[in-house]
């Protein structure tokens, strides 16, 4: 069950579009697992060596960067959001409302 998890929160995760983030919780939300933020964590931990994953868009639900050190380098994971115009101040999203996009419900 654990991997077919996993793929339900990539799926996801693909979909967030450049340039936004969205949380932990509201992908556990969408999967219709609400109380599953720290499994969908564990899920993009593991997709780090997985290109077709944008984990870096994926953040604590007050906009912290929580999970950089999993990103190679020390500032991997603000480098890659910055890229994309997402200004991060002290590992934290500024403007994280204006930012933030909401995965819509997977029944």
């Amino acid at each position: 069950m654990e991997e077919n998890f996993f793929e339900r929160v990539y799926e996801i995760a693909r979909q967030i579009p450049f340039g936004r983030v969205t949380s932990y919780g509201a992908i556990a939300k969408a999967l219709g697992t609400a109380r599953s933020a720290r499994m969908v964590g564990w899920a993009m931990n593991a997709s780090h060596n997985r290109e077709d994953v944008p984990a870096h868009r994926v953040v604590n639900r007050k906009g912290l960067l929580s999970g950089k050190h999993h990103f190679d380098g020390t500032n991997l994971m603000q480098q890659l959001l910055e890229n994309e115009g997402v200004e991060v101040v002290d590992n934290q999203i500024v403007d994280f409302e204006k930012y933030f996009w909401v995965p819509e419900m997977k029944l």
